[in-house]
């Protein structure tokens, strides 16, 4: 478990404090389940390859990794009455946390991420969607990406297949996590997502992106 320098009131749970007894912050005896529920579909989904992905290989190149070297880090924000306004606020600490904890460049830092579950918005996926969309600004151009995930699930294809819907989860939750050079699809339609894009990777671009890169 990690607690925020500046704040007692944002923790970061690993895996493994899940099946500590007694559990080491009150958060998790509230929300065991739906914590284990992410951990076990990132175990069996994301790990994992899928019949409708597209490609060979896991779900996320990233997560089995993440998983192994205690990157992948889960908090828990309470409450169903959130907006668009009150999750980017909710959000905006967990952004500065993730650079501190991980700077772009250091060791294992590209296997890092900061699930946020959001368990009492299973009834307004709208609004996970649009804090999503709302929020991607303030991430892209620090070199970030934030993805929603929900049961609805997101209406947003998979690269390779585009009738899969890859991000589908138990939980809703706001994902954190470096942007890295397969990320240029999400970026490529908005005109300040490439250019924060080509800052980081320049003309490092995937081959079988690079018809996708030079498109005006």
């Amino acid at each position: 478990m990690i607690r925020h320098p500046n704040d007692d009131s944002l923790v970061l749970f690993d895996a493994a404090d899940l099946n500590l007894d007694p559990a080491p912050h009150p958060l998790i005896d509230r929300h065991r389940a739906d914590l284990r529920a992410i951990v076990g579909w990132a175990r069996e989904y994301l790990c994992r390859p899928h019949p409708e992905l597209g490609r060979a290989g896991p779900v996320c190149p990233y997560a089995q990794a993440s998983l192994e070297r205690h990157a992948f880090r889960l908090a828990v924000q309470e409450g169903s009455g959130h907006t668009v306004d009150s999750l980017s606020s909710l959000l905006a600490p967990y952004r500065e946390w993730f650079l501190d904890l991980a700077p772009r460049g250091a060791s294992g830092s590209q296997w890092a991420t900061i699930l946020v579950l959001l368990p009492g918005m299973r009834h307004a996926r709208d609004v996970i969607d649009a804090a999503q969309r709302e929020l991607k600004n303030a991430y892209v151009i620090h070199g970030l990406m934030i993805g929603e995930f929900h049961d609805g699930p997101p209406d947003k294809a998979g690269l390779w297949n585009p009738l899969f819907r890859p991000l589908r989860s138990p939980v809703p939750m706001l994902v954190i996590r470096h942007m890295v050079p397969t990320d240029l699809p999400f970026l490529v339609s908005d005109d300040q997502h490439r250019t924060a894009y080509h800052k980081l990777f320049g003309d490092q671009v995937p081959g079988h992106l690079r018809d996708l890169a030079a498109k005006p």
